[in-house]
């Protein structure tokens, strides 16, 4: 097999994105007092996120940056990191609201689990992550490489660890092409259809794993999709076929790609850091840390999952994952199983805010 959109923005590695920070974005400080303020003002206890509206935050100051981080997480290289949100002196409540708002002015809010939660506490809760219902995101665990079930994915760092914690990323595009012009016989593998397990999170009316190809092509744009544990928990499972040998072999080989340090670029998000990643364009992961003792300081961010109004139209093969492949649609997210009524009334009512479907 042949590489693919060959030396396109989003094919890059580990050097030329640090050679080139236009990725990397910072908040002019009128633009920090603009979202601390429009957040404290729309800040309501014992009011659920799902009760907010985009009208409610004025981002002020913030919009162009953060307009201009949200364009280079879509159409360059796949990855955007916003610095100078407001930290000092602001309670989590007021971080995690903050991070809602500015979601609702770029995308509409998916849910994230079993739960159906819309913002995930990123944090080590003692949960096992290599298990058939384990999730990275509230373990301390070193992280496969992977990409999340929705189109965009935030991450809002409110305090950082004590020890480890960087956060890595690697071109799905760089990776693929790699491996064509090195082995373009497992190459071609990824463009399979693979069966990744649900974790035990699935919704009434789905089964208990999807399918999904790691890479694809859509009107000449890459699209990939990839978790090793979830793939992983699928095999053995009923109507799941076993892995062939070359598909194997290609997923191993895919894995060591994304950690090659020549592709893979690591970087540490800090207090009032917020990290834009397209997931069809990147794979991302982070090492192992260790938590403060003081319980006001442990590691925690704040993760958001959106569907933007301007998303591409995504191959048929991810119909399964992401439920709708037409541009600018609510597509992706992890429904669980408390999709109740306000739930569907938000998404709504976000949806036209934004002018989607």
């Amino acid at each position: 097999m042949q590489p693919i959109g060959a030396g396109t923005r989003p094919e890059w590695n580990a050097a030329q994105l640090a050679a080139d920070p236009g990725w990397l974005f910072t908040l002019p400080e009128q633009a920090g007092r603009d979202l601390l303020g429009t957040t404290r003002k729309a800040m309501r206890d014992g009011r659920s996120l799902l009760d907010y509206r985009r009208d409610e935050f004025d981002l002020g100051a913030a919009l162009p940056t953060l307009r201009a981080a949200f364009e280079e997480q879509r159409s360059g290289r796949g990855l955007s990191v916003v610095r100078g949100l407001p930290r000092e002196g602001v309670s989590q409540a007021e971080f995690e609201l903050m991070t809602w708002g500015i979601g609702l002015h770029f995308g509409v809010a998916r849910p994230q689990g079993k739960q159906t939660h819309y913002v995930s506490r990123v944090e080590n809760a003692g949960n096992a992550y290599r298990t058939g219902t384990g999730r990275g995101y509230n373990s301390n665990a070193d992280l496969d490489f992977h990409t999340d079930t929705a189109d965009i994915v935030l991450l809002a760092c409110y305090n950082d660890a004590l020890s480890g914690g960087m956060s890595m990323a690697t071109s799905t595009l760089a990776a693929h092409n790699t491996m064509a012009r090195e082995r373009p016989d497992l190459a071609e593998r990824l463009h399979d259809t693979f069966c990744f397990s649900r974790q035990g999170e699935q919704a009434a009316d789905e089964g208990a794993f999807l399918t999904c190809p790691v890479v694809a092509e859509q009107d000449g744009r890459v699209f990939g999709r990839w978790n090793r544990n979830r793939l992983k928990h699928a095999q053995g499972m009923d109507g799941v076929p076993d892995l062939t040998p070359a598909q194997a072999e290609a997923l191993a080989l895919l894995d060591a790609l994304m950690r090659r340090d020549d592709l893979m670029f690591s970087t540490w998000l800090r207090p009032g850091d917020l990290q834009l990643m397209n997931n069809h364009a990147c794979v991302h992961s982070r090492t192992e840390f260790e938590d403060h003792a003081d319980p006001e300081r442990r590691r925690l961010l704040f993760r958001l999952w959106l569907a933007p109004p301007d998303s591409y139209r995504l191959p048929d093969g991810f119909r399964d994952a992401f439920k709708r492949v037409e541009p600018g649609t609510v597509r992706g997210g992890f429904i669980g199983q408390h999709h109740g009524e306000a739930c569907r009334a938000f998404e709504a009512r976000a949806a036209a805010d934004l002018g989607m479907q």
